[in-house]
């Protein structure tokens, strides 16, 4: 019971948070929140929990610099998770992160 308040209440957090930053047209709503918190979970136990917010802002003013903002937030979550899954290991990471010639 308490998750549905609990999802409920994060529904109409979001609702309002969208229109008071008058983004509503901006995103798409479907599949948002998921992917921020899918996205934020990975750093916090993969990296830093501290750290989970900060990404998240980071991917989003990222995207926000994005020709497709929506696009460009879900490809640079994507590719953050993997980031954070692999932090830490002692295998290879990829293309630093910082190398843009290596981006797709």
């Amino acid at each position: 019971m308490a998750e549905s308040s609990d999802a409920s209440a994060l529904s109409e957090w979001v609702t309002a948070v969208v229109r008071e930053l008058g983004i509503e047209d901006a995103l798409e709503r479907e599949g948002v929140v998921d992917m921020v918190l899918d996205l934020t979970s990975d750093v916090a136990h993969g990296v830093s929990r501290p750290g989970a917010p900060v990404t998240a802002f980071l991917v989003g003013v990222a995207a926000g610099r994005a020709s497709d903002p929506a696009v460009a937030a879900r490809d640079y979550a994507g590719k953050i998770s993997a980031l954070a899954d692999g932090w830490g290991s002692d295998s290879e990471r990829g293309a630093p992160a910082g190398d843009q010639s290596r981006r797709a």
